[in-house]
């Protein structure tokens, strides 16, 4: 028998991380990105609802790319491709779940949500205890913020169903096998309900 699912929305952030256009629409088959914008307006409104905190992590980069070391072949790529630059369409976060006004919008130039950014302090300040992360991709930014805030302490809740991945074998091996070591995964209709009750 397992424990129900308790979030005290008052000592909890969402983070919703890498929901923008480029991300979404460049390198998910459409049916991922389709579900995942159709289940986080759901759990977006549930966390509202409660008072909880909710930050957006996005990534995105000055002109010219000063961030990018041509050592890393991912942002390389970015960098080459003129994908994410600030300002530009494909950065901005997807209209489907847009932050309301007052809500913190953490901007990196990494894959992990705390590298380099202010979300700790942000954190810190609020006196969170609990992270709740949903992104794009599972095995990149999911997967760097989930071991980075597990090694700071937090408790950390993956809405699993409102993560995805290019790559679909390694989604389902990270929330099947990998993040339950260190983390709970669930669905957002849980969560919705854990954050009501």
């Amino acid at each position: 028998m397992t424990n129900p699912l308790l979030v005290d929305p008052s000592k909890s952030a969402l983070l919703v991380m890498d929901y923008q256009i480029d991300p979404l629409g460049k390198f998910m088959a459409p049916t991922d990105s389709s579900e995942v914008l159709s289940l986080m307006p759901k759990l977006l409104a549930a966390a509202r609802s409660a008072g909880m905190l909710v930050i957006y992590v996005v990534v995105s980069f000055r002109p010219g790319y000063p961030e990018v070391s041509p050592r890393n072949s991912i942002f390389s790529f970015i960098a080459k491709n003129g994908l994410l630059q600030a300002g530009s369409p494909g950065a901005q976060i997807h209209p489907a779940v847009a932050p309301v006004e007052g809500e913190a919008v953490v901007i990196k130039h990494r894959i992990g949500a705390f590298s380099g950014t202010d979300l700790q302090t942000i954190l810190q300040s609020q006196a969170i205890e609990t992270l709740v992360v949903a992104g794009v991709h599972t095995s990149g930014v999911v997967l760097s913020t989930l071991r980075q805030a597990f090694d700071l302490d937090y408790q950390v809740v993956v809405a699993g169903d409102c993560c995805a991945d290019p790559d679909r074998e390694a989604h389902d091996m990270l929330l099947n096998r990998v993040f339950p070591k260190q983390a709970t995964v669930t669905s957002a209709a849980s969560l919705c309900d854990a954050i009501r009750t």
